[in-house]
């Protein structure tokens, strides 16, 4: 069974940073597309970054978050994260990590992916 657990949420001052981490728990990861979403409260779940493996490596930023967030992925510890930089209060979510073996095109969409973490909450406040 494939689990994903996400960590590094929490709460910071706007223009603050955090980074998330998501380890995924296969042996298939490293062929892996990895995507992170979030979902606000009273708003639909939407793609927020996602990252293809190698050799395509290819990434996807939802222009709200270009320039802002960056992602990296570290195969040595099945591990993707999320730096997240210059936070505004409407990056103020829960946010997902999701994995799926399968290819995936951009913008990413929740059917895309077969799996899921628990969540890890993001606060920004002004």
């Amino acid at each position: 069974q494939v689990q994903l657990v996400e960590s590094g949420g929490g709460s910071v001052q706007a223009g603050g940073s955090l980074r998330l981490s998501c380890v995924v728990y296969e042996y298939t990861y490293i062929s892996n597309n990895v995507a992170w979403f979030r979902q606000a409260p009273g708003k639909e779940r939407e793609g927020v970054a996602a990252i293809r493996p190698a050799p395509d490596g290819g990434t996807y930023y939802a222009d709200s978050v270009k320039g802002r967030f960056t992602l990296s992925r570290d195969n040595a510890k099945n591990t993707v994260y999320l730096e997240m930089n210059s936070l505004k209060p409407e990056d103020t979510a829960m946010y997902y990590c999701a994995s799926t073996w399968r290819w995936v095109d951009y913008p990413p969409k929740m059917a895309d992916f077969a799996y899921w973490g628990q969540g890890t909450q993001v606060t920004v406040s002004s």
